[in-house]
């Protein structure tokens, strides 16, 4: 029982400083990865299920994800650079890393409902519809800001 308790409070610990260092916005990177993995390995199975598998559309799917975190990565050096140039002091942040993060979650957790529904699980209606709300919740805080 001590050797779980010590396990425990190892992993505890371990997130708590993950945590400190990455704050939210790095777990919801973390997050955005496990989707991207999960969509692909997900999204290969549903392919081969359907004896569609091709290896020039997995390139293009690893393409369109290379995109995704180049993206994402532009995001998250335009808030570095709002912060050293708008307030060199006490830094600053427009916000971009993590609404472009939540974005593309949210575009990876809908692509593996949708790649569960073709590997024949059922995928309940409120779950997709709870996506795509999230999903046009963000787009239109994306208008308002612009």
């Amino acid at each position: 029982m001590e050797k779980l308790t010590t396990i425990k409070a190892a992993a505890a610990a371990a997130l708590g400083a993950l945590t400190a260092v990455w704050g939210r916005a790095g777990w919801l990177a973390a997050l955005w990865i496990a989707a991207m993995l999960l969509d692909y390995l997900t999204g290969t199975a549903a392919a081969c299920k359907a004896g569609e598998w091709s290896s020039r559309v997995a390139r293009e799917g690893l393409w369109h994800k290379t995109g995704s975190v180049a993206a994402v990565l532009t995001a998250a050096l335009c808030d570095l650079a709002a912060g050293l140039l708008l307030a060199p002091e006490g830094g600053t942040s427009l916000q971009l890393f993590p609404l472009a993060t939540a974005w593309y979650l949210l575009t990876e957790l809908g692509s593996v409902a949708e790649n569960a529904g073709k590997l024949g699980a059922p995928v309940p209606k409120f779950l997709l519809r709870a996506v795509q709300a999230l999903r046009r919740q963000l787009d239109r805080e994306e208008d308002d800001d612009t």
